[in-house]
């Protein structure tokens, strides 16, 4: 059995989900290859090909892929698996597996409708090579699904699985014909947000903050200085995103980012079932809240019933 890994990238490195579904793919298959689709990014393919556990690196290099559009990418995928199909009458992989992200989810679907088989979402630990554990209802029930595919489309949800190692592995890289431009989407423009804190999904420590701060003014100003001192990644409710005291990628939650840290500080937020989904895998939960009948305390393993505009800046002044 041989597992196929998408890689996630910005043509210059690889990123660290793709570490995640490496781990992942080890776990369901004897092989595993990791696919490089990108523009001049022969330094991720070598970074991809010395991850400990990865046996080849397949590098497909075009103008199709300079701006990594999911519709070229996927077709990119589907030819590799059929291509080998059609020329040995056997599947090449067995398991198809992205790192459950913006892109690997967007990536995921579409290959699995142009091969004709099932996904199987947000995979949280590998039972056996055609079972697989996942979240349902929010996290609050475990669903075991088994396929009956020759091929399982995976994506897997990076917070469940160890990061494999960057550097040990020996793969050899080889160099594939990459596909045409399908014509179905276009690049217009991008948009880049820089920070200097520690990106939310990797970071040890996160400080989150719900509606009860006010605006986007109080937000930055009551909580930005404990993350710095922190050294913390800043995450936000969904109400709080839905109320403009946020940006969008800075969403913990279900229909947001996932995140596992060692320290996860709740800054008045209340506790709904979709933003607990998203951060309950966290080490340490620490809730901040004036309502004492809050659900967040709930999952607390530290609660404070308090002010939060007296609390964190007197929280931050003492660290």
């Amino acid at each position: 059995m041989t597992a196929l890994v998408i890689a996630e990238h910005d043509h210059t490195a690889l990123h660290s989900a793709t570490l995640n579904a490496i781990t992942a793919a080890t776990q369901t298959a004897a092989t595993v290859h990791v696919l490089v689709a990108g523009q001049h990014a022969q330094a991720v393919a070598h970074a991809a090909a010395q991850v400990a556990g990865v046996a080849q690196v397949l590098h497909a290099d075009g103008p199709a892929h300079a701006h990594q559009l999911v519709e070229n990418l996927a077709a990119q995928v589907v030819a590799l698996v059929t291509a080998h199909t059609q020329q040995s009458g056997a599947t090449r992989y067995t398991h198809i597996v992205c790192p459950a992200t913006a892109a690997g989810k967007a990536l995921a679907p579409r290959v699995a409708a142009l091969l004709d088989v099932a996904q199987v979402s947000e995979v949280t630990r590998v039972v056996a090579p055609d079972t697989f554990e996942r979240p349902i209802y929010a996290g609050n029930a475990i669903a075991t699904v088994h396929s009956s595919d020759a091929l399982c489309v995976l994506t897997v949800r990076g917070t469940a699985f160890a990061p494999a190692a960057a550097s040990g592995g020996t793969a050899n890289v080889v160099a594939i014909a990459p596909v045409a431009d399908s014509g179905r989407s276009r690049f217009v423009s991008r948009a880049l947000s820089r920070s200097e804190r520690p990106e939310l999904t990797s970071a040890k420590v996160v400080v989150s903050g719900g509606r009860a701060l006010g605006s986007a003014e109080q937000f930055q100003a009551v909580l930005a200085p404990l993350a710095d001192k922190l050294g913390a990644a800043l995450g936000a409710s969904r109400a709080a995103v839905d109320a403009g005291y946020a940006a969008n990628d800075l969403q913990v939650g279900q229909t947001g980012k996932i995140v596992a840290p060692q320290l996860y500080v709740a800054c008045g937020i209340s506790g709904a079932i979709q933003h607990l989904a998203g951060m309950k895998d966290a080490k340490v939960d620490v809730a901040i809240n004036k309502d004492p009948e809050a659900p967040i305390f709930q999952l607390a393993d530290v609660g404070l019933e308090a002010d939060l505009f007296a609390a964190v800046p007197a929280l931050a002044a003492q660290l």
